[in-house]
C-alpha cells in the first residue's frame, strides 16, 4: 500500500505496511519539527542561548535550553503517539 492510501472510510492513512518504515518516517518528522520549534523559540528568547551556555558557561541558560527541548519533545511525542 502507498503511504497516502485511502482507508475504507475514505480518510487518508499515513501508515505503510512496514512498521520500521513507519517508525523511521515519524522519527524523522519528529526531529524536523523539533529542530524548527527549538530554533524559533531560541530566536524569540531574550538571550543568545548558545553564547550564554557555551561561551559564558551559564548554568541557568543551559537549564532553560534543556527545558525548552524536553517540553517540545514531549509535545511532539504526545502528538505523534
Amino acid at each position: 500500500m502507498a503511504a497516502m492510501a485511502r482507508s475504507p472510510a475514505g480518510r487518508c492513512r499515513l501508515m505503510t505496511e512496514f512498521p520500521l518504515i513507519n517508525a523511521a518516517l515519524f522519527a524523522g518528522l519528529g526531529i524536523v519539527i523539533f529542530i524548527v520549534a527549538f530554533t524559533v523559540l531560541s530566536r524569540i528568547a531574550p538571550i543568545d542561548i548558545w553564547k550564554e551556555v557555551v561561551e559564558q558557561r551559564n548554568l541557568a541558560a543551559a537549564v532553560f535550553a534543556g527545558a525548552i527541548a524536553l517540553g517540545i519533545c514531549w509535545i511532539i511525542a504526545a502528538t505523534i503517539h
